[in-house]
């Protein structure tokens, strides 16, 4: 087996006293896949790929491991977590009630991008987990080394995704390390994620069921199979209480300001930006002469994704990661159909900007 390690130095400064400092391993996938759930089985904090986004793994039923991951993200505690287990049965352990709605849509897309919130079974796991609340967030994700590594383990893993709290997910090992890079045990390297974007999440509690996160699952998908009406994004309920991870105003957010331009407006923008004085990416839609690839142009650094929404969400972060670490000041995306298919991407995008 194959394992690096790294100390990130430069994100030190104003941490909490209690988040420990020390060299985070990568173990390679599929070999590491069993070091990797015995340090999950032990407490520790383990990062593993999904096919949305990386994850920040920890025992859902050890309440000092999901501490761990509270303090390694600086994540506020009344933001509940993600459970991932390795199937339906494990995710009806964990719930108090399994109404016809939580059947229907795990049946139709587990493993896949869709979390369920559902009422949870007092004793299955931390109340750190849920932020002290009645309900619990599972899913059984798609992506091999996931299920993998949730079957190895043989806990529930609570896993929201594993970057600093609010800023940009990571969908590469690599993106990883750089921000949380000296805080976890280590990373399970499986490749970039396929998806690019975080679940769908569905509260399936009430009737009809309430979308509370736009997703990698559209939502044409779920509606198609139970009554479901919008929550309307930024979500709490008694005492602050997140109903849903993602929920924040600024959330999914690169270093770099993000600048929503009007169709039609992004390279005049950033041209200006530009003549002022600041490093500038821009991100356009639709293939271009460099097939994607980023390349300077006449306002600074350029990417074009997809005009295709699951293509473009598939990109998007990786692409924000890049102009990111090319150290730019302003990073002007180009506006996204206003169409349901690209909810999710004008979600991210909106809270990246704000």
């Amino acid at each position: 087996m194959t394992t690096r390690t790294r100390q990130d130095e430069g994100d030190r400064a104003g941490d909490p006293a209690d988040v420990p400092h020390h060299a985070t391993r990568v173990l390679l996938a599929p070999e590491g896949i069993g070091e990797a759930a015995a340090a999950l089985r032990a407490g520790r904090l383990v990062a593993f790929p999904t096919e949305t986004v990386y994850g920040l793994g920890a025992r859902a039923d050890l309440a000092a491991a999901v501490r761990a991951i509270f303090a390694a993200k600086g994540r506020p505690p009344g933001n509940p977590l993600i459970v991932h287990v390795a199937d339906v049965a494990a995710a009806r352990a964990l719930a108090a009630e399994w109404p016809l709605e939580a059947e229907r849509l795990a049946s139709a897309f587990w493993p896949g991008p869709l979390t369920l919130v559902v009422r949870r079974r007092g004793d299955a796991i931390a109340d750190e987990v849920t932020a002290g609340g009645p309900t619990v967030a599972v899913r059984v994700p798609a992506h091999p080394v996931a299920l993998a590594l949730l079957r190895a383990a043989g806990v529930p893993v609570a896993a929201p995704s594993a970057n600093r709290s609010n800023t940009l997910s990571p969908v590469t090992a690599a993106h990883v390390l750089k921000s949380l890079g000296g805080r976890i045990e280590c990373v399970l390297d499986g490749g970039a994620t396929s998806r690019g974007i975080e679940s769908t999440i569905v509260d399936v509690t009430r009737s009809p069921a309430v979308l509370l996160r736009h997703g990698a699952l559209p939502l044409a998908d779920v509606e198609a199979l139970v009554p479901l009406v919008d929550g309307g994004g930024a979500v709490t309920g008694p005492g602050g209480r997140a109903l849903a991870p993602g929920s924040q105003e600024r959330h999914y957010a690169p270093r770099a300001r993000v600048v929503l331009a009007p169709a039609g407006a992004a390279e005049a923008i950033a041209e200006a930006r530009r003549a002022a004085g600041e490093r500038v990416g821009t991100l356009a839609r639709g293939d271009d002469a460099e097939g994607g690839a980023p390349h300077a142009g006449a306002a600074g650094l350029r990417i074009a994704l997809p005009d295709d929404a699951p293509a473009y969400a598939a990109r998007l972060y990786a692409a924000l990661h890049y102009l990111d670490d090319a150290a730019c000041d302003a990073i002007v995306v180009e506006a996204v159909p206003d169409d349901p298919a690209w909810a999710a991407v004008r979600d991210r995008l909106r809270r990246a900007s704000a």
